[in-house]
């Protein structure tokens, strides 16, 4: 199977959910051979080389959005379709969230839960601690982000601690930052706000694929 860097230009979609403005997401992701779209239909976007769940908004509506394409979205991520979710995207990869109803896609089992902090919503710089070389499957992690700008009062429990490559810490709540399971990778904070190691972290990614 050719990969996916021997193609002439990767296409990236991010899924739209509805909420924010991912103008500064698809700035960070743009770059030479790259071509960036907004998509949402989740069905539709799941026409693409790398699926990108964006972190903005609340999990009920975005896990309603997504819900008419559950399954088959879980199915393509399961049979290798490269995916990064940030943030609200990182926690759609699990099961279930306490914000809110609906199904999460559940590539990662766990379930997304409040902070367990005084001071709620974390925002602002935290440091990243590196689980290992490599986890997920032996992926190594995307390198050289010690640090990263996070904007969350939700993080993800998950119940296999090989899928998390590192961890982060809020006040004494120690939580996933980053997990990642063969192409597929989710990270709590915002790597398009976290500046440029933030936009290395993601080209170092994309580059792998």
């Amino acid at each position: 199977m050719m990969r996916l860097a021997e193609q002439s230009v990767k296409r990236l979609t991010i899924f739209d959910y509805g909420a924010g403005n991912l103008h500064s997401l698809a700035k960070a992701l743009d770059g030479p051979a790259r071509s960036v779209r907004l998509e949402r239909d989740p069905r539709a976007a799941l026409d693409t080389d790398v699926l990108v769940l964006p972190g903005v908004g609340a999990f009920a509506p975005a896990a309603e959005r997504l819900a008419p394409a559950r399954d088959e979205m879980r199915a393509r991520i399961a049979a290798g379709l490269p995916t990064l979710g940030i943030c609200l995207g990182m926690q759609l990869l699990f099961d279930e969230s306490e914000e809110g109803e609906g199904r999460g896609l559940g590539v990662f089992a766990g379930r997304v839960e409040r902070l367990r902090a005084a001071r709620t919503p974390q925002i602002g710089w935290n440091g990243i601690e590196y689980a290992r070389d490599g986890a997920g499957d032996g992926a190594p992690p995307p390198g050289g982000l010690t640090i990263a700008y996070y904007a969350n009062r939700y993080v993800c429990r998950p119940d296999r601690a090989d899928d998390v490559v590192a961890w982060s810490t809020h006040e004494s709540d120690r939580f996933a930052a980053v997990v990642r399971r063969g192409d597929c990778l989710g990270v709590q904070f915002h790597p398009e706000k976290s500046s440029a190691p933030g936009i290395r972290f993601l080209d170092t990614y994309l580059d792998s694929l």
